[in-house]
């Protein structure tokens, strides 16, 4: 924390004790309106008692005034649900609405759920009057479960008789009797007479429709008994008709007559006096409300105390935690410094060592692109010499030896691709082609390729291909010729007078992709469960022994891993030591409908009329002697003249002075590069093909070359038929040759 806040905290540990007076001044001035507003209320409660409704409903109003003053939504809410109470009682409902409304609102905005409950109640008997029973079930409902675990039955009792009535008015008898059963239990609890004897009269009523007449006798003579000993008048003048109608259904019908005529009589006295039936119990009535009201009042306050204790004991609490804070950010500010000073120096030997790791990662690549061009330049001596020794008619000996340098050469060059696959690999630099390809023919020239190996090791090849799958699809040719080269190279490798199989299944196809299952088997050595973990790691085999016994980098099973990563799939392994492996994955590819011109770029016919290209000038730029030798004795086997250039500048002098065909030129030379020999000889001669004839990696540079003006690039070492197809399509295209 910095000093600034420092010196805050300690400016506001000076003032807290203001605010807190003010504060205090403030909890005062509540504490002395709280207790006006429950001294109106208890006179209140004595009005009510009093059947003084116009001098409690003022009293009522005066208090919800100062609740308003000092904003105590509690004591509002609870003072508009006992108006509301109140107004019901004299027949007010407009009233007694309006208030319920404001009731409602201040409870649901302090989450008083008790005195919601309450509100709800008062609410429903508003809807009952009004005859929304629809709304008045709600209510109930809501209220029920505001109270179910509030240790409140007069309330329960009081949704439960509610609820029961509305079940009688909906013809469901059976479910009213159980909900007065269940007032008649909360009403016990408490010893509430007019509670029970409301529920009793009620149970009756609802056994009487059910026809269960000894039982609502037995109900009924309860509430009638509870009614006369406590003076219940109006619950004890309903019971007449309820009794008239119990005799009537079991054809006592002089007990009928005489029930129905004390009803009558009954009703006339009412009559003659003016009274109202609902007016008849309001003692009891009143009593409920006054005695509610009084534990609300005693709620009220014990709340206001607890929030006062509350109040003090955090304000305590908050000076005492502030100080405490102050003086513990006082004493760390030092350490903190001290331990940004420390961050900071730890971030900077961060940014050094990802700086290091930056650089070290770019001449990782750097020098595997230089060493492989290196290689690549004497692998190109080999390859070249061992094709025109081959060319010259060797003897029978000289010809083993020169297929075992050729060979040797192949698996050299081999291992070269292998390490600039997982360069680019590791580099996020090999794009997925789309282009149209044969798949079966695809892996029948890899098979056709390794048939020589597998026939040394004594193996033999099967090849199971699904008949079901399209000639033609759409998808990255050279990627999957790569991934079943180490696959299947893999497999002959370790596999010594076996079978080796490669089956593709259709999984799955429609309209535009088909979904293909490969398997790699073989039967030879096996790889173990510990080893079966890490076989896909770069520089991985089974074991030193098995390098040992049948060599390898350990490059081939990574470089596949990774291509198929990039084609959205997984590889999968099986294998047994001593029975073999099994090496499957799944490919998605997209279906083409392409003309047969657009069809296979990759699947190169070296179509070259040899003819044509007799007698056609060509100048080899080249610094390497033995290269320059190579190349030189290749194009004159094929009688064509050549000259040659030792490096760039005399290149562009040659072609500035003589005439040529085509121009082959090397890249890395002294002087100036073959790059910039190119651009050189642009500014003058922009139609002469210009072939780049290089062991650079291509895949880095291609645009580069294309901007210098090359035709084409043709890498080292290349195939012989290639590089006559490149040099016939670039004499072609300069119109040369037709």
């Amino acid at each position: 924390m910095s000093m600034f806040s420092v010196r805050f905290l300690l400016t506001f540990l000076l003032f807290l004790p203001i605010l807190a007076g003010a504060q205090e001044e403030d909890l005062s001035v509540q504490k002395v309106t709280n207790k006006k507003i429950d001294s109106l209320l208890t006179a209140a409660t004595v009005s009510i008692e009093a059947n003084d409704y116009s001098s409690s409903a003022q009293t009522l109003i005066n208090a919800r005034e100062l609740a308003k003053s000092i904003d105590n939504k509690n004591r509002i809410g609870l003072i508009s649900s006992s108006l509301s109470r109140l107004y019901i009682q004299t027949n007010n409902f407009k009233k007694a609405r309006e208030e319920i409304d404001l009731a409602i609102a201040m409870r649901e905005e302090t989450n008083e759920q008790e005195g919601l409950g309450q509100s709800y109640i008062i609410a429903a008997k508003i809807e009952q009057q009004e005859k929304e029973y629809n709304k008045a079930s709600l209510y109930l409902t809501q209220a029920e479960e505001l109270l179910k675990n509030k240790r409140r039955p007069e309330l329960l009792a009081e949704i439960f008789i509610n609820q029961g009535i509305i079940a009688l008015i909906n013809n469901n008898a059976q479910n009213g009797e159980n909900l007065f059963n269940s007032a008649i239990n909360q009403a016990q609890e408490i010893g509430n007479n007019y509670l029970l004897a409301q529920s009793n009269l009620h149970k009756a009523k609802a056994l009487t429709i059910l026809k269960k007449y000894p039982e609502a006798k037995t109900a009924l003579e309860i509430a009638q008994t509870l009614s006369a000993k406590e003076d219940f008048q109006g619950l004890l003048f309903e019971s007449y008709k309820t009794s008239s109608v119990i005799a009537n259904d079991q054809n006592d019908y002089q007990k009928a007559y005489e029930q129905t005529t004390l009803y009558n009589t009954q009703l006339e006295k009412l009559q003659e006096s003016n009274t109202n039936l609902a007016t008849l119990d309001q003692a009891p009535q009143n009593k409920f409300l006054s005695e509610n009201l009084k534990i609300e009042i005693e709620r009220e306050k014990d709340r206001s105390l607890k929030a006062s204790k509350l109040t003090t004991v955090l304000s305590i609490a908050m000076v005492t935690i502030l100080s405490l804070l102050i003086l513990s950010l006082y004493k760390n500010n030092n350490l903190r410094a001290k331990a940004n000073e420390l961050l900071q120096a730890k971030n900077t030997e961060l940014i050094i060592a990802k700086d290091n790791a930056e650089k070290a990662s770019m001449v990782k690549a750097q020098f595997l692109s230089t060493i492989t061009h290196e290689l690549r330049t004497p692998m190109y001596a080999v390859t070249g010499l061992t094709h025109l020794l081959l060319s010259e008619n060797p003897t029978e000996e000289q010809k083993k030896h020169l297929d075992s340098l050729k060979f040797s050469g192949e698996y050299l060059l081999s291992l070269i691709n292998n390490i600039l696959d997982l360069n680019k690999l590791e580099a996020n630099k090999v794009e997925v082609e789309q282009t149209s390809f044969n798949l079966r023919k695809r892996i029948e020239d890899v098979l056709f390729a390794l048939g020589k190996s597998a026939k040394d090791k004594g193996n033999k090849l099967n090849f199971e291909f699904d008949e079901d799958i399209p000639g033609e699809l759409l998808g990255d040719p050279l990627m999957i010729s790569q991934i079943l080269i180490n696959l299947v190279g893999n497999a002959v490798k370790f596999t010594r007078d076996g079978t080796v199989s490669v089956r593709v299944q259709k999984i799955k196809q429609n309209d535009t992709e088909i979904y293909l299952h490969f398997e790699i088997a073989d039967t030879g050595e096996g790889i173990s469960k510990k080893k079966q973990k890490n076989i896909f790691q770069n520089f991985t085999q089974g074991s030193v022994a098995i390098n040992r016994k049948f060599g390898g980098t350990g490059l081939g099973l990574s470089i596949v891993k990774n291509l198929l990563d990039l084609l959205n799939s997984k590889i999968s392994l099986e294998s047994t030591l001593g029975k073999g492996s099994t090496f499957s994955f799944d490919i998605k590819y997209s279906l083409t409908k392409q003309s047969e011109e657009e069809q296979n770029p990759h699947n190169i016919i070296y179509d070259v009329d040899y003819v044509a290209l007799e007698n056609r000038k060509i100048l080899v730029v080249e610094d390497n002697k033995i290269n320059q030798m190579i190349t030189r004795k290749i194009l004159e086997k094929n009688k064509m003249i050549c000259d040659v250039a030792d490096n760039g500048e005399i290149a562009v002098e040659k072609a500035r002075t003589k005439e040529f065909d085509l121009i082959l030129m090397d890249i890395h030379m002294p002087g100036i590069s073959g790059i910039e020999a190119t651009e050189q000889i642009r500014l003058f001669d922009r139609d002469i093909p210009i072939l780049a004839l290089t062991a650079v990696t291509i895949d880095e540079n291609i645009d580069e070359f294309y901007e210098a003006g090359f035709n084409d690039i043709i890498p080292k070492p290349y195939k012989v038929e290639e590089f006559f197809q490149k040099i016939h399509n670039g004499l072609k295209q300069s119109k040369v040759t037709s």
